[in-house]
């Protein structure tokens, strides 16, 4: 994921508007959750509009990346380190194809 150059335009976004007082990460994690919600919303009765579903997409994005930064953490970094999690967890040859939870494996 390349998202220094849409970092530096959120920080200065945000800076702009002198917002970071505001962005505390419970007030971060509140707006990721708020935002989740309102992108399942677009999906709440069948077939979803592409152009809500990508603009509330957008919005849980952009709250993921400034909470990591406001938590001094590399969403690459910490991606790539959960993903070796739960491959340990999800082994190829007992999770391929299956979406049963990791302890019924």
């Amino acid at each position: 994921m390349d998202e220094q150059p849409v970092l530096d335009a959120l920080r200065e976004f945000v800076a702009e508007r002198d917002w970071q007082q505001f962005h505390t990460p419970e007030n971060l994690a509140k707006s990721i959750s708020i935002e989740a919600a309102e992108l399942l919303e677009c999906f709440q009765w069948g077939e979803a509009d592409l152009a809500s579903a990508k603009d509330e997409l957008s919005d849980v994005l952009t709250y993921c990346l400034l909470l990591a930064d406001r938590l001094g953490l590399d969403p690459d970094t910490i991606v790539a380190e959960k993903l070796v999690k739960t491959g340990e967890k999800y082994p190829v040859d007992k999770a391929r194809g299956r979406s049963t939870k990791y302890d019924r494996l």
